[in-house]
């Protein structure tokens, strides 16, 4: 019992590291270059079918990629997602 208790402490630890890797020393999220241009299609109203093709991308790839975007962020939609990286002037 103590064995699992402690392992799921570790788990716990692990994943706080992972999230801080992620974020810089201000505790903003970065995001890199594709990422940004990918909420700034986005905001501009482009499908996703449009933009996986001027990312040369599949649309599976990047529907993945925005669901990866929005849990790092921590917001819930694409929309939301968007609105965050405009707020902080990054579309």
């Amino acid at each position: 019992m103590v064995a699992v208790a402690m392992r799921a402490t570790a788990l716990s630890a692990e994943r706080v590291r992972a999230e801080q890797s992620r974020t810089d020393c201000a505790g903003e999220v970065r995001l890199t270059r594709e990422e940004r241009q990918i909420l700034a299609l986005l905001a501009e109203g482009y499908l996703l079918d449009g933009i996986a093709r001027r990312m040369c991308t599949s649309n599976r790839t990047l529907r993945r990629r925005i669901r990866g975007v929005c849990d790092r962020l921590g917001v819930q939609t694409p929309i939301q997602a968007v609105a965050w990286a405009a707020r902080r002037g990054l579309i």
